[in-house]
């Protein structure tokens, strides 16, 4: 299995460039899921929301994975209606879940590998599960993105991986 060592930040609020990693990150969280939508299911199948928060909180710490992981969802929101109001507490919660578990693997294991990086994808979404059917009270709709999603979790794993290692001596 192939492991880099990647250089990793862990970016605090006062500092301008935390600000402006969200920022960009952000942006890829807003043009993928637009790209992602054009096909119809694109957004469920895909979850391209996700794609850049893992990516800022690996790489810049949670700090600049939280602002990712929150204002991604809250801009899509305002801007295209995407993802809709009533999803967008679990989408918010998840991403969530994903900026706090790329950060810690990021900092516990201080490289990039695929099975860190499987662990990260699979914990923010199991314990979103339990979050998500607490919230919908529907297990049918909690457990969708393991139905729907499986496309997406790849992507954010390997396509994750390529893009960390691309960025790894940034």
């Amino acid at each position: 299995m192939e492991t880099t060592t990647v250089k990793l930040y862990s970016l605090n609020y006062k500092e301008v460039k935390t600000y402006m990693f969200a920022l960009l990150f952000i942006a890829g969280n807003i043009v993928l899921p637009q790209i992602c939508h054009l096909v119809p299911g694109g957004g469920l199948t895909w979850l391209p929301i996700y794609f850049f928060t893992l990516i800022a909180a690996y790489k810049y710490g949670f700090r600049v994975g939280l602002l990712t992981a929150i204002l991604s969802p809250l801009a899509n929101n305002i801007l295209f209606g995407m993802p809709p109001a009533d999803v967008l507490p679990i989408i918010l919660i998840k991403s969530t879940l994903l900026a706090g578990a790329a950060a810690y693997a990021a900092h516990r294991f201080e490289k990039v590998s695929l099975p860190v990086l499987v662990g990260v994808v699979l914990a923010y979404q199991i314990v979103g599960i339990p979050v998500e059917w607490a919230i919908v009270k529907d297990l049918f709709v909690a457990v969708q993105d393991f139905r729907i999603g499986i496309p997406g979790m790849l992507i954010q794993i390997f396509g994750g991986f390529a893009v960390l290692k691309a960025i790894a001596k940034l």
